[in-house]
């Protein structure tokens, strides 16, 4: 149980000092809509349904905020979030292309980093990397184990919400 706790502060610690000004840029994009009467979409994949199920149900909800599906109309004031485990998740990237090819502002959220390779940092206006690459415990075969998508994934939203109400009550 220690092992892991160290090793979680030690992967939130990274996301939140690597990544602070990601969070902040995210946070910013996604405000654009709700201060001007858009819907931040949640376009969430595999597990990480799991943040938008927290956004929408939450005791502080996320602000203008609503899942995407493939029958959303977007507007030019919306803005949308994508998130999942892996940036060469398919369903993601083709969502990806289809927003950048229709000018609609986006951010994403994946584990990987950004780097010219990764075609989803490539499309996004701004990305957020988990820094989660390999289990954060060895096995007892040599292998890695546990991978906390979603809990990291936790992480990077409750910064971005925070951001983001501080933006918005800012106004």
């Amino acid at each position: 149980m220690k092992m892991l706790t160290t090793q979680l502060t030690g992967l939130l610690q990274r996301v939140a000092t690597s990544e602070e000004d990601n969070i902040e840029e995210t946070a910013r994009l996604l405000a654009q809509a709700a201060a001007r009467e858009g819907i931040i979409y949640f376009a969430t994949f595999g597990e990480m349904t799991s943040i938008s199920v927290n956004a929408q149900f939450a005791a502080e909800a996320f602000p203008s905020m609503q899942v995407w599906t493939s029958n959303v109309q977007l507007t030019s004031a919306d803005r949308v979030w994508i998130m999942t485990r892996s940036s060469e998740d398919e369903a993601a990237i083709a969502l990806a292309r289809k927003l950048n090819e229709a000018f609609i502002p986006f951010s994403a959220l994946a584990s990987e980093p950004a780097s010219e390779q990764n075609k989803l940092s490539e499309l996004a206006y701004t990305y957020i990397s988990l820094k989660l690459t390999k289990g954060l415990l060895p096995a007892e075969d040599g292998s890695r184990v546990v991978l906390p998508y979603a809990l990291c994934a936790m992480f990077a939203y409750e910064a971005v919400k925070m951001k983001l109400d501080e933006m918005l009550l800012g106004e």
